[in-house]
């Protein structure tokens, strides 16, 4: 008998910006359950706590089991079944943000490697756990759904280091891509140098810009556009602040850019995206 527990946790008036948990679940699944091929916007763990079952993705098929898990990644087409005599029983979360894919390159998860082992069943079942909790919550359950999955990447990246002690180069430059990553979460709203940035860090200018593109897939600059026009389609749910104001609040002092960058990253200008996505 299939027993399911699915709880949606987004909320469109909480921050979404850098992290933000989607929904999670848990489910022991009946002989044979199966989802897809298909594909999803967002990223998405499963982990196995008994049975076992196949995961398809690309030309790859991987037999897991209890203690193991996998990640679905943004647009690339998978699938997973249940075993016909053993199901198993897992949970999930789902999420997404600008700073996702960094945390889970830390935990060497991506689409060319998706699969994961967990040494501490008890500590990956309370993370799970403290998803649930927080998913019930009001008032702050957008503050605790964010920290319960900050803990629960937190462990998959300890995991990951145990497993893999030698990895030094891709865990420091991980590192300092998070550090320039929260350079610009706490300075985008002011002027932002590059070269202030690498100063902050302790990195020669032009090493911190490879680095980047090399953990996130943009340099620097994209990135910190891509960061203040995600803050300014926050801002623009607030019918009392201007595009001027809004402009001035991610940064922009010349509206004229702003609307140019916003232009660039959405492909409409601000104001049109405001009357689009509040009707």
């Amino acid at each position: 008998m299939t027993l399911l527990d699915y709880r949606y946790t987004s909320d469109a008036s909480a921050p979404s910006i850098e992290l933000k948990l989607y929904y999670c679940g848990y489910e022991r699944c009946a002989p044979g359950h199966s989802w897809g091929p298909a594909l999803k916007d967002h990223y998405k763990i499963l982990y196995i706590h008994g049975g076992k079952g196949i995961y398809r993705t690309g030309d790859r098929i991987y037999e897991l089991g209890e203690g193991q898990g996998f990640l679905l990644c943004p647009d690339v087409i998978a699938s997973y079944r249940a075993d016909d005599e053993d199901p198993w029983t897992y949970s999930w979360v789902a999420f997404n943000g600008l700073s996702a894919e960094l945390y889970l390159r830390r935990a060497q998860l991506s689409p060319a490697n998706p699969v994961f082992r967990c040494t501490d069943a008890r500590s990956m079942d309370q993370c799970f756990l403290q998803v649930y909790e927080a998913s019930k919550s009001k008032g702050s359950s957008d503050t605790r759904l964010l920290s319960a999955l900050y803990g629960f990447l937190s462990m998959l990246i300890e995991e990951a280091q145990s497993h893999c002690p030698s990895a030094k180069p891709d865990n420091l430059r991980d590192l300092y891509v998070q550090k320039a990553v929260e350079f610009i979460q706490m300075n985008y709203s002011q002027p932002v140098a590059i070269a202030d940035m690498a100063d902050w860090i302790g990195l020669e200018r032009k090493y911190l810009s490879k680095l980047f593109k090399s953990g996130t897939g943009m340099s620097p600059q994209d990135f910190l556009i891509h960061f203040r026009v995600s803050k300014a389609c926050e801002l623009m749910k607030n019918p009392a602040l201007s595009i001027g104001e809004i402009a001035g609040s991610v940064g922009y002092k010349d509206q004229l850019l702003f609307s140019k960058m916003f232009r660039k990253v959405k492909g409409m200008p601000p104001s049109v995206y405001r009357r689009t996505s509040t009707t």
